[in-house]
């Protein structure tokens, strides 16, 4: 399993949104970009980690970044996760999980003594340039945004 370090080359995607509109990674050439992989909308946890972001979409607009939420889920149910949290930023489904992959988020993951493949909920930040600025595998969700918050100096 490949991970990203600071200063290697962000992998290059385009995903539809939510509203299956096609988004690709160099749209946002030029600004920071907050991209993190979650395993499955409208969970408990997944939930709490984006009401976090969307709770921090202030300061981190203010920052100029841009913030996409990536999971394998297909995109009508990101539609309905979206509209239900009345989300601020763009949610990209990621169903064959080929950017987790080239991320990699996607890896064997344990739980309750079963071992499987699966998302590996990691977040990153890429820089103007296209490059990792910051990479995080295995975040927890809760706390984790207040956290990024505070590796990125914004309060």
């Amino acid at each position: 399993m490949v991970h990203l370090a600071p200063s290697d080359l962000a992998p290059a995607f385009t995903l539809n949104d939510a509203e299956g509109k096609p988004v690709s990674l160099h749209e946002f050439k030029g600004r920071r970009v907050i991209a993190y992989f979650y395993p499955a909308a409208s969970t408990p946890a997944c939930t709490a980690q984006a009401c976090d972001f969307r709770d921090s979409m202030a300061v981190f607009g203010a920052a100029d970044f841009q913030v996409l939420g990536i999971s394998p889920d297909p995109v009508a149910k990101l539609a309905e996760f979206s509209a239900h949290e009345q989300l601020n930023f763009s949610l990209l489904a990621d169903a064959d999980h080929e950017v987790a992959d080239a991320y990699g988020a996607w890896g064997e993951k344990k739980n309750y003594g079963r071992t499987y493949q699966g998302l590996i909920r990691s977040t990153f930040v890429i820089d103007a340039t296209g490059r990792i600025e910051l990479a995080q595998y295995n975040v927890r969700a809760k706390g984790h945004v207040a956290k990024l918050r505070k590796d990125l100096g914004l309060a």
